[in-house]
């Protein structure tokens, strides 16, 4: 089976640098063989931030991109916390919040570009539990946030 990395590059998706908390918290922690990701968000490695209301001035497609590329934002996170991706033993539990009008009902079909990213990545460790929900607002606007569990070697 190929690594991590492969399957990443394979998807044409170089990691970028771990995106920088934006108020007082850390990235991740880890306890015990658990890596905890705090909530990212759709960010370019420039800095560029995706923001709208999903189901008004952002439609599910780019929302979905948008959860994709919050994915591989994760995916650098934890590469950072663990030095290799190939540590990972089980995608554990996923929170996928998006930033949505009040009557949009596909939650579920944008975080499916994290979910699916994740399992691309790690094939079946990669499959895990979820949540999708909705959310007024997001910080900066962002249209999704999403945060992760994560076991490791």
């Amino acid at each position: 089976m190929s690594t991590p990395y492969q399957q990443l590059a394979s998807l044409g998706i170089t990691l970028p640098d771990s995106p920088a908390p934006i108020a007082n918290f850390v990235s991740h922690v880890k306890v015990g063989n658990l890596l905890f990701l705090s909530g990212q968000g759709p960010v370019e490695a420039d800095g560029f931030k995706h923001t709208g209301k999903v189901g008004a001035t952002v439609s599910v497609e780019q929302a979905y991109q948008h959860a994709q590329l919050t994915g591989i934002n994760l995916l650098a996170v934890t590469h950072e916390a663990l030095g290799d991706l190939g540590r990972v033993t089980k995608i554990v539990k996923v929170l996928g919040m998006v930033n949505a009008e009040s009557e949009f009902k596909e939650h579920p079909g944008v975080i499916n570009g994290c979910s699916d990213l994740l399992v691309n990545v790690f094939g079946d460790k990669g499959v895990h539990a979820r949540s999708a929900v909705g959310f007024a607002s997001l910080p900066d606007q962002i249209t999704v946030e999403i945060e992760a569990i994560i076991a490791f070697e």
